[in-house]
């Protein structure tokens, strides 16, 4: 080979190299733009939710994504920090608003029934009806409080074991399945974790399930195979007394979602249940 040709193939092999590194570079920056766009849009969204993968990144370009997939998680549990926060304010004032309107009622309603000049007149039946609405607004607001009456958590190591085999006992009639490594423990307050499983299961129950799955995989995932719950009332089911049952309270998902979220984590529904099963709930420290 003459020198020329030698210095045609080296010319020829480094424009090839070039090409080759234009081409990853282009690709580079279009996988960057496109993570750029998902995540403008998952803000945009109200979804902090967002992981993206660090596959395919310079180390420089791995640790800002780490440090916003990090962010995310921290926006995310403030978020719902702040919107248990604001229930709680609300619902203190409508406890107090409602009590002061239904306690004098109750107590004049009371005073007439007693009063033998009522007692078998015709204004006896109106006066009961008024009394028994009063006694329901009553009960009502008394579920109302213990979404602002619960105690701060006491924080210990929890056996997730020892707290999913306590759960079965309490519903034996279900089939259940646990995927929870031995000795596997996180850090919150166990009487709340067992209420919060608890309304889970009653709900499960209620909605028809006959088999639950509860398994660890950096989170606590429970899935039940229950009716699915519908995608109109996915956004609205941890606001407090939503439900769609006719004889439900609506406060065990929000009080479940507080008492989660006052441990520093989170409780959220899966887009995607697990296989096999209609629901999947995710608790995620």
């Amino acid at each position: 080979m003459t020198e020329m040709e030698i210095y045609i193939a080296a010319g020829s092999l480094a424009v090839l190299c070039l090409v080759y590194l234009g081409i990853r570079f282009y690709r580079h920056q279009c996988l960057l733009r496109d993570r750029a766009h998902l995540m403008r849009e998952a803000v945009r969204n109200r979804d902090f939710t967002f992981r993206l993968p660090l596959r395919g990144l310079f180390f420089g370009e791995r640790a800002m994504q780490e440090a916003l997939n990090d962010l995310s998680r921290d926006i995310n549990v403030l978020t719902a920090q702040k919107e248990v926060e604001s229930w709680q304010k609300l619902t203190r004032v409508l406890t107090h608003e409602i009590m002061n309107a239904a306690t004098p009622i109750s107590s004049i309603s009371q005073a007439y029934l007693a009063d033998p000049n009522i007692k078998g007149t015709p204004y006896e039946e109106g006066i009961l009806a008024i009394q028994k609405t009063s006694e329901s607004l009553s009960n009502f607001v008394r579920n109302f409080r213990t979404i602002t009456l619960v105690q701060e958590p006491d924080m210990r190591e929890v056996n997730l074991a020892d707290l999913c085999h306590s759960l079965r006992s309490l519903y034996p009639d279900l089939a259940w399945h646990t995927d929870i490594a031995p000795g596997t423990c996180i850090r919150a307050d166990e009487s709340m974790m067992m209420q919060v499983l608890t309304n889970l299961t009653k709900n499960a129950v209620e909605a028809g399930a006959t088999a639950m799955d509860i398994r660890w995989n950096k989170a606590l995932y429970v899935s039940n195979n229950g009716a699915p719950i519908p995608a109109e009332v996915r956004g609205e089911m941890f606001i407090p007394f939503f439900t769609t049952k006719r004889s439900g309270s609506g406060i065990g998902l929000s009080l479940s979602r507080q008492m989660v979220v006052m441990q520093g984590m989170k409780l959220t529904l899966a887009e995607r249940p697990m296989p096999s099963y209609h629901t999947t709930f995710v608790i995620a420290p």
